[in-house]
């Protein structure tokens, strides 16, 4: 067989015979050859660096170069990446049994010494593996639904919770657990009208789309499920985002994303929802709650699609789209399921901004005027001259001022966290100076953060109200608070208990980028907010007080530490700090009244009795007893029958109510699209004349009862503290960088 050099040495073509065209071939030969002389030995041409088996070695030693407690590969974490790494690939744990567990972990350990030499042939055979087992579930479903005789088992119970059912111990009782599924999948299906067949259909094809995406799988996606199973050993908050997944997180942290709003985590191959985000579609709507599952996602005018197993950037590709659309999701919530619907819109700072309520509260005949400032996030554009939460709030406390108020309540119930510096400026508005949160680094050196403001805005009786949703940056306040007894924390048992930092470390070309957990945060009286949280001085029932909300119930968390108290003025000698010491802090002279022992306990005898007697909370604890009592097993039928009930009742409503509540001015409405409201609009005119919304301009919402008998146990706070109207200071002096005002 003749080999062709050239297309001109093809049988039939035309050879071009110009000495022009001759010289000119020579020349650039010539020229060639003298690059390739230039070049020296083993160079290369430089291409950007993508993630392949030697590098994501170096992306594990950069985690474990920069996280906070663990710098060294030591048995602990070589054990726990495993069990994250087989967690990911199994999370329902229907692929593999018991034993392949055990022998599968027996392999992994020599997974490190592997990549260490650039060496991935185990992953790359675990993957391979994977889509043989994707393949033989396929078809253990499809021969089991597309069979003639097969009807709904509504007798079926299933334990939703992969941990609690642990991993099939034999063949038998791995096909009887998918076959559990199924049904419980289907009944999805069937509960939305459809018909069987349809149903069937679909499920088939939820089966056919896993097979498919593991088969699509490329070394690089292995190489970045391991990584990432790695980084969440080290911690809940660490993880490695591949360069599709960094993209889609830099977009949701841009505040303008068309979406619903939500934050969404991957668990048990459910998707959960993590946190609410202020001012988005979901939050107006009021349709979810932290924890609730999301098992299924309907387009306008398609059938829902199940997504449990699915990946979670797929989900959110699915929950996100275009303004003004509706998207409808199946939930589940404890034992019951259902559908809502909410239409996608912008989230908006302004929309999240601080708002003021103004209650006023008869107590033994006398009146007590009390402001409610709710601040759902610490906000704050990246100009310091733009709006800043923390200005608000000082705006908001001028208002309470005007109206000659008699106490404040500060509303962080819903508030997960946000900017460090507005949290620290916040805080400095309700005391004259002194640390707020201390910082230490990888290097165990320790950053002291005080109250830039030298006078004080607001020094009378302050109550916080907190839940375990209150996170991050929300603790620092209350926590600060509580320790210069400066406040009565009223909530949750605690608070949710994120005192980490991480740090966002943008990797070269197409490696992606790393999330790493760098620093602790710490309380002026010493202690971390990691794992405990703040914890209330008047504990409240509440439906999240379960297990389900904590950093100290997630996986690997980090445990707590403290540090040598810093409560007053810091005054750090160069070098010191860097090695956890200091000089100790000058004390600062309280200008408020200082919540003491016998005042808090005072309080908690009158809010128990209050709390005894109200219908409200004797029904939130009658449930929290139920769900302690209950077990995670689902009876099909009864299920079944609860959601039917349900229905039922909602159906039997009035007219006026609706399973969504109604749409204030402003809110999105499934018919009408999606528009901002007026009072978020920071051009609007009450902007202009410098005036922040409150609850005056617009139709209230009923209050928790939670917030009721926080206002109630302010009032309390008043009467003990016996407060006199000079507690309200002249206005705070602003930093020389801000505007007098909090309006752009």
């Amino acid at each position: 067989m003749r080999s062709y050099e050239s297309p001109f040495d093809r049988p039939g073509s035309a050879r071009p015979h110009s000495p022009r065209r001759s010289r000119l071939l020579r020349g650039l030969l010539a020229a060639s050859a003298l690059a390739l002389l230039l070049v020296p030995s083993g160079a290369s041409a430089y291409t950007q660096p993508e993630l392949t088996c030697s590098t994501s070695w170096d992306l594990l030693q950069a985690l474990l170069k920069r996280h906070i407690s663990y710098r060294g590969l030591d048995t602990e974490i070589r054990e726990r990446a495993i069990d994250a790494y087989i967690e990911k690939i199994d999370s329902s744990k229907t692929l593999f049994l018991a034993s392949e567990i055990k022998d599968l972990r027996r392999r992994l350990a020599g997974v490190f010494f592997a990549l260490q030499n650039g060496e991935c042939d185990l992953l790359d055979e675990i993957e391979l593996d994977l889509v043989k087992r994707y393949e033989r579930m396929e078809k253990e479903v499809r021969d089991f639904v597309s069979d003639e005789s097969y009807a709904l088992d509504t007798d079926v119970r299933l334990i939703l919770d992969p941990d609690k059912r642990g991993h099939p111990s034999n063949d038998e009782s791995r096909v009887k657990l998918i076959h559990r599924l199924v049904h419980f999948q289907m009944s999805n299906y069937l509960s939305s009208d459809m018909e069987l067949p349809k149903a069937k259909e679909k499920l088939i094809h939820r089966y056919e789309l896993m097979t498919k995406r593991a088969k699509e799988l490329e070394p690089r996606d292995t190489y970045g499920t391991f990584l990432n199973a790695f980084a969440g050993a080290l911690d809940p908050h660490s993880a490695y985002y591949p360069p599709e997944a960094d993209e889609d997180f830099k977009i949701q942290m841009s505040l303008s994303l068309d979406g619903i709003g939500v934050a969404l985590s991957s668990k048990d191959g459910y998707s959960v929802v993590e946190r609410i985000i202020p001012g988005g579609a979901t939050e107006r709507a009021d349709a979810l709650e932290p924890g609730d599952k999301i098992i299924a996602v309907r387009q306008e005018g398609e059938d829902p699609v199940d997504i449990v197993d699915m990946a979670l950037r797929d989900v959110v590709a699915m929950i996100r789209g275009e303004r003004g659309t509706t998207v409808e999701l199946t939930v589940l919530r404890k034992k019951e399921r259902f559908e809502v619907a909410i239409v996608r819109d912008k989230v908006m700072i302004e929309d999240a901004a601080a708002t003021l309520e103004k209650h006023e509260i008869e107590v033994d005949g006398e009146i007590r005027r009390l402001a409610v400032i709710d601040l759902p996030t610490f906000y704050g554009d990246a100009d310091p001259s733009k709006r800043q939460s923390h200005r608000d709030v000082r705006d908001l406390l001028r208002q309470a001022a005007e109206w000659k108020a008699d106490g404040v309540l500060l509303d962080l119930s819903r508030n997960g966290g946000g900017k460090l510096d507005s949290a620290r400026d916040i805080a400095g508005l309700f005391i004259p100076e002194g640390n707020v949160v201390a910082v230490k680094n990888v290097f165990s050196e320790v950053q002291y953060m005080a109250d830039p403001y030298p006078d004080t805005v607001y020094d009378g009786p302050l109550v916080i109200l907190t839940s375990r949703i209150t996170a991050s940056a929300s603790e620092i306040v209350a926590g600060a608070m509580q320790d210069y007894g400066r406040a009565v924390i009223v909530g949750d048992d605690h608070t949710f208990g994120k005192g980490t930092v991480q740090s966002y470390v943008d990797q070269p070309g197409r490696l992606g980028a790393l999330k790493v957990t760098t620093a602790l945060f710490f309380r002026p009286g010493g202690d971390s907010t990691q794992h405990s949280g703040v914890a209330a001085d008047i504990v409240l029932p509440s439906l999240f007080a379960t297990d389900e909300f904590g950093e100290r119930y997630t996986p690997y968390s980090l445990g707590s530490q403290t540090i040598t108290p810093f409560l007053g003025v810091q005054s750090t000698f160069a070098g010191l700090a860097r090695f956890g010491r200091s000089e100790p802090a000058a004390p600062v002279e309280p200008t408020w009244t200082p919540v003491n022992d016998a005042l808090l306990a005072e309080l908690r005898n009158r809010s128990a009795e209050r709390v005894a007697k109200d219908e409200e909370f004797k029904e939130i604890e009658e449930l929290l007893t139920k769900q302690a009592e209950e077990d995670d097993v689902i009876h099909l039928a009864s299920w079944l029958a609860e959601q039917d009930e349900a229905e039922e009742k909602l159906d039997e409503a009035p007219a006026t109510e609706t399973a969504e509540g109604e749409a204030d001015e402003g809110a999105t409405s499934a018919s009408g699209g999606a528009e901002e409201a007026d009072t978020a609009d920071p051009e609007s005119k009450k902007a202009e004349e410098g005036a922040t919304p409150s609850a005056d301009d617009e139709e209230e919402e009923e209050p928790t009862p939670q917030m009721v008998e926080a206002l109630r146990i302010l009032a309390d706070l008043v009467e003990l503290q016996e407060t006199a109207k000079s507690s309200w200071r002249a206005p705070q002096s602003a930093l020389r960088s801000e505007s007098p005002s909090s309006r752009p």
